[in-house]
């Protein structure tokens, strides 16, 4: 029996859900001050119930050597990466002229 998707109800291998969500996904990237004057990254925009928020954490926080976590539907990573975090989204498939950078 073959995997089948559970937005869709397509095969997995014929499945588009997620590449579609990568088309038409406003992200904005900023900075924000948090505790102590600790610089923290705040990637907001993303779906959680159609993209893996903490597959996509995951391979942020390994390429760009940091610290981070996934809370109420946007990722945190510590330390400002703003311009990274950008061509690191770019390089995962999302719309370039989608992301805005604050």
């Amino acid at each position: 029996m073959t995997n089948v998707c559970k937005r869709c109800g397509l095969p997995l291998d014929l499945c588009v859900c997620e590449e579609l969500e990568k088309g038409d996904t406003r992200i904005v990237i900023r900075l924000e001050m948090r505790r102590f004057s600790k610089p923290t990254t705040i990637i907001e925009g993303l779906n959680p119930k159609r993209t893996d928020l903490n597959k996509i954490a995951q391979k942020l926080k390994t390429k760009l050597a940091c610290g981070g976590t996934v809370k109420n539907g946007y990722i945190l990573l510590q330390g400002d990466h703003r311009d990274n975090v950008k061509e690191e989204l770019v390089w995962l498939g999302f719309n370039e002229s989608s992301i805005e950078v604050q």
